[in-house]
């Protein structure tokens, strides 16, 4: 190779003053059939799905066949000047830059090539040029196109392949400086995890850092910042949760007594209420019972009023006969005291007949005997009627006495009956309700058993939280936090 420039691979394929003629005796027929070929061309890259990803749009394409075009047009002029060669580097510099592998390139100069040699031996074998003489022409057309094609794709592939070495290159010195950073800020965050896995908070990337790696120092000093703010936050938590916790246990250990000593008294409170509604339902029964018996008391007092009547009744028709009996005693003396007023005069008269009323006189004496007799015993009976009548009247008075004594009596027990119904229905009442309290003394005991097992459970949570927190103290005393950071701690044991 006379050398790596235009000339020296001009002189190396043997592109000589003939081959450049060649090309330009067919640079009509070229320029026809070039349409037609690219059109084939630019067919075939729109079926591929990794070329026509290259494009944008079929204007693209449109715009990259006109320029295809005109490059192609002047390869057949065969003028392989300085301003081809700058206008192939800027076509391979496009196809480096879009990152056009060269098998796509090089496919595409075998379907252009193919479409124009067929042209030109189709062309050549007829009409005008139809002699076998010319054959030697042809040949050189065809090799001429070849060769100029051949040169065309040498020069856009060194293009590529520079550009590929010039980015290899560059890849190569980036990868090298982007290693020496990163071992650089390998190294920074190294140092600075070291310190974050001794405890220490307070550590920080103060090194500048370029690129991506400012990200990262940024990141790793929010993160450690943030991290640094929530341990000094749970510093703080865990202080006032230590004191909560104490007080919580503290507390808890209070409420479990007191609520073991509720215990005690209201379970004493249920035994209590047990004897009292014992008491007052015994009560409630001795009342009904009494009830019963002041009824039945009430009962015969009433009973007993009709007989006190019928006293009061028999009593005074005994004083009505009394009286009665008085009036005939009277009557009777009334008679006495005229029979003996009679004898009187009958013995005057006698004692005037002389011997002849002596008879008489005596008859007239006996009578006035009988008579006097028979008014001594009327005053008798008169007086022991008037005494018996005082003793009637007094037990007339006496048995009314008495009935209003009942009346009083049958009264009160009924006002008695009452009261004790009423006291046998509060009793009851007050049994249903002591039941009741009872009931609920009882689940007010249950409950607060229940309680007292819960605040135990409580007081063994807080315990157990209270173990946790010291475990958490300890575990936290680890890190190491900025000054002003609240330190953490410990319970009181």
């Amino acid at each position: 190779m006379a050398g790596n420039g235009l000339d020296g691979r001009l002189e190396f394929m043997q592109v000589t003053t003939e081959t450049r003629r060649a090309l330009r005796a067919a640079q009509p027929l070229i320029s026809e059939k070039l349409p037609a070929a690219l059109d084939h061309f630019y067919a075939q890259v729109r079926k591929t799905p990794e070329t026509r990803a290259h494009f944008s749009s079929d204007g693209h394409i449109t715009k990259a066949h006109n320029a295809q075009l005109r490059h192609w047009q002047g390869i057949a002029s065969g003028e392989f000047s300085a301003d081809y060669a700058k206008a192939v580097q800027t076509i391979g510099g496009v196809h480096a830059k879009i990152g056009l592998e060269p098998r796509w390139y090089i496919g595409g100069y075998a379907l252009v090539l193919d479409q124009l040699v067929r042209s030109v031996m189709a062309e050549r074998a007829s009409g005008m040029f139809a002699n076998k003489a010319k054959s030697a022409e042809t040949a050189d057309i065809v090799t001429a196109l070849i060769k100029g094609a051949m040169l065309d794709m040498s020069l856009v592939l060194d293009v590529y392949f520079e550009a590929a070495e010039a980015e290899r290159v560059k890849a190569e010195a980036e990868r090298a400086a982007a290693a020496a950073e990163q071992a650089r800020v390998v190294q920074t965050l190294a140092r600075a995890l070291s310190g974050l896995a001794k405890g220490d908070l307070t550590a920080r990337i103060d090194r500048e850092l370029t690129g991506d790696y400012a990200q990262l120092r940024d990141d790793f000093n929010g993160a450690v910042g943030e991290l640094h703010g929530t341990i000094a936050a749970v510093v703080e938590a865990v202080s006032s949760m230590t004191s909560t916790v104490g007080q919580l246990k503290t507390s808890g250990d209070d409420l479990a007594r007191r609520t073991e000593n509720q215990a005690a008294s209201l379970e004493q409170t249920a035994a209590a209420v047990d004897e009292i509604t014992v008491t007052v339902r015994r009560s409630a029964e001795t009342a009904r019972q009494t009830s019963g018996a002041v009824a039945d008391a009430r009962q015969e007092a009433e009973q007993s009023a009709p007989v006190v009547d019928a006293a009061i009744a028999a009593m005074g028709e005994i004083e009505g006969s009394a009286k009665q009996i008085s009036q005939i005693i009277g009557v009777i003396d009334e008679i006495a005291f005229q029979t003996n007023l009679l004898a009187l005069n009958a013995g005057v008269e006698a004692a005037r007949a002389g011997e002849a009323g002596r008879g008489f006189a005596v008859v007239a004496s006996e009578v006035r005997a009988l008579a006097q007799r028979a008014a001594d015993a009327a005053r008798e009976i008169k007086g022991l009627i008037t005494d018996s009548s005082k003793q009637v009247a007094q037990g007339v008075d006496l048995v009314g006495q008495t009935g209003q004594a009942l009346s009083r009596i049958v009264g009160r027990v009924t006002q008695v009956h009452g009261l004790v119904g009423d006291i046998s229905t509060s009793t009851q009442e007050q049994a249903v309700g002591l039941g009741q309290v009872n009931t609920a003394v009882n689940e007010m005991d249950r409950v607060t058993q229940q309680n007292a097992a819960m605040v135990l459970e409580t007081a063994n949570a807080a315990a157990n939280l209270a173990q946790q927190a010291d475990t958490l103290t300890d575990l936290i005393g680890r890190f190491r936090l900025a000054q002003g950071a609240a330190p953490v701690r410990r319970r009181a044991a």
